[in-house]
């Protein structure tokens, strides 16, 4: 009896422990990921006026999705496409973007397979992903908000990107358009978009948050006024 005691008192302890560890551990990422919102530039204005054409070479989207509740996993999107119209009124500033999934890359190639098949994106039936969006916000931390509609797996939901203006590349040499760097992120729920029924039942059912959280890194060229 004596060390049925001792052993339950044991395993509370770990328990008390790990959740101790967990929340340190919590603290620590947080304050990494203040330290890293501090370190990236952020211009208070939007860019000049015009319409400015996605760099797919320094556009860079990137992905974690919940694995089993748990665990994640981050995966990024190689090949993305499209424009940011900017206005003086921010009700007018539109974005257009396109995202090839097939390029889509875990570092592991079997895992990639899986995602492309008809139990996740399903590329064949579609092979885009698509934002589009008009008008835009001020957050109350200065960031920008856009109530945007994606468009995956065939259903197309309004999903809140909140971005940054990084502001203006200062070494464009003369001959070449002004470059503009943009930061955003968003949130889904996989289930919403049809996606995932194969998972763990608790990382559809008890997850009431968002369960992938998309991060975009954007470098656009201002493309010449038509006549």
């Amino acid at each position: 009896m004596i060390f049925k005691k001792l052993l339950g008192l044991f395993e509370i302890g770990a328990l008390l422990l790990a959740i101790g560890a967990a929340s340190l551990a919590n603290t620590v990422a947080a304050g990494d990921a203040a330290k890293h919102s501090q370190n990236r530039p952020v211009a208070q204005a939007l860019p000049p006026a015009g319409i400015y054409k996605v760099d797919p070479d320094h556009t860079f989207a990137y992905f974690g999705a919940r694995h089993h509740v748990v665990g994640l996993v981050r995966g990024r999107f190689d090949k993305v496409t499209g424009t940011l119209n900017v206005s003086p009124d921010p009700a007018a500033c539109s974005v257009d973007i396109a995202v090839d999934v097939s390029s889509i890359s875990t570092q592991v190639t079997e895992r990639d397979q899986d995602l492309l098949s008809d139990a996740y994106f399903d590329v064949k039936r579609f092979p885009t992903m698509t934002y589009q969006g008009r008008g835009i916000r001020r957050a109350s931390d200065g960031s920008w908000t856009m109530d945007g509609s994606l468009t995956l797996h065939g259903v197309t939901k309004v999903v809140p990107l909140t971005f940054n203006f990084n502001g203006p590349f200062s070494d464009v040499k003369p001959s070449r358009p002004a470059r503009m760097a943009f930061h955003g992120t968003a949130a889904v729920k996989r289930v919403d978009f049809g996606m995932g029924a194969r998972d763990n039942p608790g990382e559809l059912g008890v997850l009431t948050t968002p369960d992938v959280d998309i991060e975009i890194d954007v470098e656009a060229d201002a493309k010449a006024p038509t006549q």
